[in-house]
């Protein structure tokens, strides 16, 4: 039985990640300045505006205004950032979860990013036709059984047959492109467009939360990661879970490896911490899996992750939470 995968990348001048930037460039002037700063910001952008809100605690001064032209060009700017709730505040000051949630971890060996294929394909389809087009623009790569069937492209201010030659230079040139002898192509499917970004469409932080982790095929926890520091643990024991599934694929030379971990709001420990290899499921050990022991393994309190909010948060080496652990 043939078996498809699609997956899909989105330029980093696509709406939703120009928001993601917004609030992680802002994370990352808290932190440059105070590296016990409590955030969480959030951006709406489109049509002129952009709104920026959230929570921040911080001794930091911060030019959130500065942040946003830097990224979004000339706009109205509004920006509502209060203090973190004494509630939370309070479970986060005694070590504990600062939300519930589940974070999933993955791994694979399908490619040397160990992401799956059709992930990889698409972001790197997405970083080669940004490089002549910056600008606001999707791919999209179906595979069938490892070969790759179809490609989706779509970019902001690219004449449509110049980019048909240059997604086709790609596919030529992409080493890990097991091509059908016919790729159904599908280039600027409802014709040239020239208004894109804020200017076409409203963005709004974290909603590409499947393109900032592991595609289609691999469940998420649900929780953003853009714009919160790393005593959200959504974020924080997201990236260590990476980091399990990493280690646990080098270490039983496995070919896939998915991680859970659960938290409750105020409790530092998981309540759930497991690990499936190629089907298997165990229990994680060896990790200190309390907040604050994900932060100080990771190094996670220094400014880093407005880079993350590009294209996606996994498969770079770049960050420590990419990097294995001999055990």
């Amino acid at each position: 039985m043939s078996k498809y995968k699609t997956a899909e990348s989105v330029s980093p001048h696509h709406p939703d990640k120009l928001c993601d930037q917004i609030s992680d460039a802002i994370l990352d002037a808290y932190l440059e300045q105070d590296a016990n700063a409590r955030v969480a910001v959030e951006a709406v952008g489109g049509h002129g505006k952009v709104f920026v809100v959230g929570e921040v605690t911080s001794t930091a001064k911060v030019d959130a205004e500065a942040i946003v032209r830097r990224i979004a060009g000339d706009c109205e700017i509004e920006v509502r950032l209060v203090m973190q709730s004494p509630e939370i505040a309070s479970g986060v000051d005694n070590g504990g979860a600062g939300d519930q949630g589940i974070m999933i971890g993955y791994a694979c060996d399908e490619t040397p990013e160990l992401l799956p294929l059709e992930v990889i394909l698409s972001r790197r389809l997405n970083q080669f036709v940004y490089k002549r087009w910056p600008f606001d623009g999707k791919t999209q790569v179906t595979i069938k059984d490892g070969v790759v069937v179809s490609i989706v492209a779509s970019f902001q201010n690219a004449p449509t047959a110049e980019l048909k030659e240059q997604v086709e230079a790609w596919v030529a040139q992409e080493d890990m492109v097991n091509a059908s002898s016919e790729i159904d192509y599908h280039i600027n499917p409802a014709g040239d467009w020239n208004i894109g970004g804020f200017e076409a469409d409203t963005g709004l932080t974290g909603r590409k939360l499947v393109v900032d982790s592991y595609g289609p095929n691999i469940p998420i926890g649900g929780g953003c990661f853009s714009g919160k520091d790393p005593s959200k643990v959504d974020r924080s024991a997201a990236y260590m879970a990476r980091k399990i599934a990493v280690d646990y694929l080098k270490i039983h030379k496995a070919k896939e490896v998915i991680c859970r971990l659960a938290y409750a709001i105020g409790y530092e420990q998981p309540l759930e911490a497991s690990v499936i290899i190629d089907g298997k499921q165990t229990k994680v050990e060896g990790y200190d899996l309390t907040p604050n022991g994900i932060i100080k393994a990771l190094d996670l309190k220094k400014p880093q992750y407005e880079a993350t909010a590009r294209y996606g948060h996994f498969g770079h080496n770049a960050f420590s939470w990419e990097a294995a652990t001999k055990k």
